[in-house]
């Protein structure tokens, strides 16, 4: 009997538990949370150390995860570079009045200045960017690549990444009324998945480039903290 197999056995379990378990998580169980959205951090950081405990357990090393310590210093980089591209858009954005409504959100349009400081500088970072990143681009990237060839791992990863932002987009799209009717609201949420899936592929390259975990987790720590707090700013410049 081959020693190996009960390991890739435990792999293609996490693979496919994960495939399943993050679609589900994020468009069922965390919205039916009560006390949300503080409930919704804590959640995510609970399942974020749980998660990895079991990567450990399954025989993912910290390298796989993107997580060892030498090839922080290229992630910081790699990570630091799309940051400031990223405030620079954004600045760019604010300044030009024929682009600011572009950063309008009515998510944040009523939040006071504390709300969206801690939305920008605690849920989207503890709840958002560390679970995500741990999620898809460390523990789903790397038994995905311990069972199947680089391109396919990354397409699972990036497509399973796109169907965990259905809910949010149906959110989305509630709070802004961008898109009404079951045809206009299915069309947008089928365009959101398609960009957050090529999102993915983003993040995953600067993964895989980088060698570390740090360099999406700045990018979309800067994409996501960082849109709040212009989106704020647009509301209040009008």
């Amino acid at each position: 009997m081959d020693d190996r197999a009960p390991g890739r056995r435990r792999l293609v379990l996490l693979t496919a538990g994960l495939c399943v378990g993050l679609v589900a998580w994020n468009n069922v169980v965390v919205p039916s949370l009560p006390g949300r959205p503080a409930s919704a951090v804590t959640a995510n950081a609970a399942a974020t150390a749980l998660l990895l405990a079991t990567a450990r357990w399954v025989g993912l090393s910290w390298d796989e995860l993107g997580l060892g310590r030498r090839r922080l210093p290229a992630g910081a980089r790699w990570g630091g570079v799309c940051a400031a591209l990223v405030l620079t858009a954004y600045a760019v954005a604010l300044g030009t009045p024929v682009l600011r409504p572009l950063l309008a959100d009515a998510r944040v349009e009523d939040l006071s200045g504390a709300q969206v400081a801690v939305r920008a500088l605690v849920r989207v970072p503890l709840g958002t960017v560390v679970w995500e990143e741990v999620a898809f681009r460390g523990v789903l990237l790397a038994a995905a690549c311990r069972v199947l060839p680089l391109p396919a791992a990354t397409a699972l990863s990036c497509a399973v990444f796109g169907l965990w932002h259905v809910r949010p987009a149906l959110s989305g799209l509630a709070a802004n009324g961008v898109a009404s009717g079951l045809p206009g609201t299915g069309t947008a949420v089928l365009l959101t998945c398609l960009w957050t899936a090529a999102a993915g592929l983003l993040f995953t390259w600067l993964r895989l480039r980088s060698g570390s975990l740090l360099a999406p987790a700045l990018l979309h720590l800067a994409t996501n903290s960082l849109g709040v707090l212009a989106a704020a700013a647009a509301s209040r410049a009008g």
